[in-house]
């Protein structure tokens, strides 16, 4: 027995032998909620199979932000051990060390694979309806005709609404919707503004170190791009809504933030929060601000015109690809004065981007699609980059964690683009990880001295960065044995956010009609892993998707395609054991991993290719300017 009565904690309900965990934070596929189960159950002492997890909803769970940024089990883990000592000395019990550190295995993994797990897509209500909404074909489109009478006389059709250059429609069937909108779709005429003039990017110094150098002997320079990158989640964004006959809206979404969509939903609807109830659903998965938020606000605006009854909407893969924010272009700029020697004297690090974050309930007006297209349209608010001090944006992972003499670190943000950008894993991260440590190699190679031990000759004041290379080093055999003909051997590495998880990556790469990952060796330090088999899926996972958008991914590219099952390498993932505080691991491995193929090509082929993705026609381009 827990307790002989029911006993509350902001986050916690003891009843019986059932604890029930209320958390703000959403599980997106990550496995989060089982590593936070075992931190409760042995903070109070009990089996993990007493441990339960009530859905994340507006209506029952505390405002813990946004499930973001590989911070919740460093974060929301942190509050429940403090809860559950308050609770567990309320109740006599001890705690115990029992199940953190153990590697779990996720309860809802055999369900998803055998297609039990219900998805927010397979949600059913009473009286349920399809909708389905049709955006302009691009930002600041707008309506010039469209034969409305002719979609309402369709079989099937409930209601259809225009509200300014927005069009939708309910129905009784999923087939019904879809004919609908391709009805809707054929029959609507649209004019587009001229767009704005681009304006000046605002630049600002992030980071700078000085010091008296000297003059250097020798300055090297290069320049890196990264393409735009879209979510591409297999399933669509869905979100189902349901306004009651007193104006209450509830909202079943698979938001990333509850609290914040609740907040823009209120905005948008002109409402009070408190009339607002979302509440999370899993859905197809996601690696940053996708649709969902989107989806959420076309359904509540359909549901409006029923009120009582629910909608279910989704999106299309077109509707995802065109309308979804995407992870923005970037292109970073790399300087670095060396010595006669060739040591380093100074570092330059200069990172040109869109802004990386434009999510909902960051701003006065909706951060929500729908609502800037309506006969009303609230004005769209503008893409930021969050402060560095919680993990930046563009600038992420930009000023360096090796010990340099001098450096200065400078953003250049642009102010408008040709698509949403917003956060996508990583963030800034990925280009700024992939370009500084492709330059280390670059550096290195300059002066004639081995990558491995440049890095290590420059982390002395970091004992965990070090170890991560020597571990990945390694597992590797760093550079023991000849290499075939072709092949090479890369290694990149960062700390995430110079404040989270540690990362080395190891590639081993074939550079023939097209290069091909054959091997990751990756070693993490991530604090105290509570559940290791968790981080090594994170980790894993985080490389598979950078290996996609290393090789393959660029959205502004109609033939781009993402990574198949039969291109996946062998990967080694090494947990190193620790008893610090436990870090996120979800978006460790993507930066390193980048750079460890961009360098491994070049031990392959001694040449180097700067733009991602790393194409068969930007490789023969860069051997042919070799010649």
């Amino acid at each position: 027995m827990v307790a002989s009565g029911p006993s509350r904690t902001a986050r916690l309900r003891v009843d019986g032998d059932r604890v029930t965990v209320r958390c703000g934070k959403v599980e997106l596929g990550q496995g989060i909620h089982t590593a936070l189960a075992q931190i409760v159950a042995d903070e109070l002492g009990l089996p993990l199979a007493q441990v339960h997890f009530d859905a994340p909803a507006t209506d029952t769970s505390p405002d813990e932000g946004v499930t973001s940024g590989s911070l919740s089990v460093q974060d929301a883990g942190a509050a429940l051990r403090l809860e559950c000592g308050q609770l567990r000395q309320a109740l006599g019990r001890e705690a115990t060390a029992h199940w953190v550190g153990q590697s779990v295995p996720r309860p809802e993994v055999a369900s998803t694979v055998s297609g039990a797990h219900r998805f927010i897509h397979d949600v059913e209500l009473p009286g349920l309806l399809h909708g389905r909404v049709l955006h302009p074909p691009q930002m600041g489109g707008q309506l010039a005709s469209v034969d409305l009478a002719g979609v309402q006389a369709l079989p099937g059709v409930v209601a259809v609404h225009c509200d300014g250059d927005l069009l939708g429609v309910l129905t009784d069937g999923n087939r019904t919707a879809d004919a609908a909108l391709a009805r809707l779709r054929s029959s609507v005429a649209w004019r587009c503004a001229p767009s704005a003039p681009a304006a000046e990017p605002v630049t600002r110094v992030v980071d700078e170190k000085t010091a008296a150098v000297g003059l250097p002997a020798r300055t090297l320079e290069a320049r890196f791009s990264k393409p735009w990158i879209a979510h591409a989640s297999i399933g669509g964004a869905c979100a189902l809504a349901q306004w009651s006959d007193d104006g209450r809206l509830t909202v079943w979404s698979h938001t990333q933030g509850l609290f914040n969509l609740r907040r823009d939903l209120a905005l948008a609807f002109a409402i009070e929060p408190g009339q607002v109830s979302v509440r999370h659903v899993p859905g197809a998965g996601c690696y940053g601000h996708n649709g969902a938020d989107d989806v959420a606000f076309d359904a509540a605006w359909l549901a409006r015109q029923c009120p009582g009854r629910p909608v279910r909407l989704v999106w299309s893969r077109a509707d995802e690809l065109a309308w979804a924010p995407q992870g923005p272009a970037m292109v970073v700029d790399m300087a670095a004065d060396l010595d006669a020697h060739g040591r380093l004297l100074a570092w330059r690090h200069d990172v040109w981007s869109l802004g990386h974050s434009a999510r909902p309930g960051r701003a006065a007006t909706p951060a929500l699609l729908g609502s800037w297209q309506t006969a009303a349209p609230f004005e769209r608010p503008a893409t930021i980059d969050m402060p560095l001090a919680v993990g930046g944006g563009a600038e992420r992972n930009a000023v360096p964690g090796y010990d340099f003499p001098a450096w200065r670190v400078r953003a250049h943000r642009l102010q408008d683009g040709p698509r949403r950008s917003s956060a996508l894993r990583s963030l800034g991260a990925f280009a700024n990880a992939f370009a500084a440590e492709s330059f280390v190699d670059e550096i290195a190679a300059a002066s004639g001295q081995d990558p491995l031990r440049w890095r290590l000759a420059h982390l002395q004041h970091d004992p965990r960065g070090m170890q991560v290379l020597q571990r990945a080093a390694a597992m590797a055999g760093w550079r023991s044995t000849p290499r075939p003909e072709g092949c090479g051997q890369g290694m990149g590495y960062a700390r995430y956010k110079n404040t989270g998880a540690w990362c080395a990556v190891v590639a081993e790469v074939e550079a023939a009609a097209l290069l091909r990952v054959h091997r990751l060796c990756i070693a993490v330090d991530v604090g105290l892993a509570v559940n290791p088999d968790g981080v090594r899926q994170q980790i894993e996972g985080g490389a598979v998707q950078a290996i996609s958008w290393t090789l393959k991914e660029d959205a502004s590219d109609p033939a781009s395609q993402m990574l198949r099952f039969s291109e996946v390498p062998q990967i080694d993932v090494l947990v190193l054991e620790s008893t610090e505080p436990s870090l996120g691991a979800g978006e460790a491995s993507l930066g390193p991993t980048a750079a460890a193929i961009a360098n491994a090509l070049f031990d392959a082929l001694g040449v180097r290719v700067r733009d991602l993705p790393l194409s068969a026609e930007r490789i023969v381009s860069a051997m042919d300017r070799n010649l």
